[in-house]
């Protein structure tokens, strides 16, 4: 019971900031009662982290919201704040790289940090060594060759430029540059 009447006494206290902050803000959406558990939730999964707390506000909320939701780790969740402030993700982007286990492919399998470093050392050298590039979108299964990579990249470049009109065009691909060499 007294479990209970905790949790009716946080929703009554939610409820109040709620309305008190509607009051305060008028015309300023996103003060419901939801909003303010998750301000908290927000608050404590990143207030001892202050290397992601300028990161978390380079992003949307909606976005924070999704991250918070579906990452429990917090370096995963680093990773996908990361992600989605440098490649611009929307949110049904985002959603999709979570899904599709984007953290865990690129940072999984790559080096042999597992069986050199500390546990600690270990996360934090993984994602600093990270493969960023995740090419689903041409869903190509996991075994291909680099020229079956280009061939598809390059056919998907080419009906995106057509799909864009007269002002493109693709002269192709596979060119020798001649650099001269400087001393």
């Amino acid at each position: 019971m007294p479990c209970e009447t905790n949790a009716d006494h946080g929703a009554a206290i939610a409820e109040q900031l709620a309305a008190d902050l509607r009051q305060e803000f008028p015309g300023v959406s996103g003060y419901s009662r939801r909003n303010v558990f998750y301000m908290r939730e927000f608050y404590l999964a990143y207030c001892d982290l202050p290397k992601v707390q300028p990161l978390v506000a380079q992003i949307g909320w909606t976005h924070n919201l999704i991250i918070l939701q579906r990452c429990k780790d917090p370096l995963e969740r680093e990773f996908y704040i990361r992600m989605t402030r440098k490649f611009g993700w929307s949110k049904n982007v985002l959603v999709h790289q979570i899904e599709n286990q984007s953290y865990e492919k690129t940072l999984l399998g790559q080096t042999n940090f597992d069986k050199t470093l500390t546990p600690g050392q270990r996360a934090q050298a993984k994602l600093a060594v990270k493969d960023e590039y995740t090419f689903d979108f041409l869903e190509m299964g996991e075994e291909h060759s680099e020229r079956e990579l280009e061939r598809a990249l390059i056919a998907r470049i080419e009906n995106f430029l057509r799909a864009m009109g007269g002002l493109f065009a693709f002269v192709g691909s596979q060119f020798r540059l001649a650099v001269d060499d400087v001393e």
